[in-house]
């Protein structure tokens, strides 16, 4: 409710994050704690649309003031139904951005941080049955690994034994 344009850096592809809005006393505050202060990486796919609807110097959601809650999810839910979608609520939109975050591989403590969660285990509480781990892919990027560093010792070995510095 909080975020301004200037907040928006399409060029860097961050939004920074670094204060709230307390819609009971009407007033900007500083986020509940420090890791509510945070850099959140804004995907390409996203950019374009942003550079479409930006209105430097105002709101992102609103425009002096922070949106009303309802009439704006009242709002989404209308663009969705004429999109043909099932509608989401902003707080869904969250949550699939940590489930993509995830799926593309994106590290915990990372998601950790975009998400402005005070501790990581918040999220490894919330997401970490999205996360890949089942025993057999454990073992498979263990062995994956090693592997790796088996072969490149013995790339070393026979470097050193040749005198040659290239790899073989």
């Amino acid at each position: 409710m909080a975020l301004r344009w200037d907040d928006v850096d399409l060029a860097e592809g961050v939004m920074r994050v670094e204060r709230s809005y307390d819609p009971k006393a009407r007033e900007f505050v500083s986020p509940k704690s420090m890791a509510g202060v945070r850099r959140v990486p804004i995907p390409t796919i996203l950019k374009s649309h942003l550079m479409a609807v930006r209105k430097p110097g105002e709101l992102v959601f609103g425009n002096d003031e922070p949106f009303v809650y309802w009439p704006t999810v009242d709002r989404a839910k209308r663009a969705w139904k004429d999109s043909g979608l099932d509608p989401i609520g902003l707080h869904e939109a969250r949550h699939t951005y940590a489930s993509l975050m995830i799926a593309a591989g994106v590290n915990a403590k990372a998601l950790s941080t975009y998400l402005g969660h005070a501790s990581i285990t918040i999220t490894l509480d919330r997401y970490g049955h999205l996360m890949p781990g089942k025993e057999e892919h454990a073992a498979a990027l263990l062995d994956a690994y090693l592997d790796n560093e088996a072969s490149e010792r013995n790339d070393e070995a026979a470097r050193q034994v040749t005198g040659n510095s290239r790899p073989l």
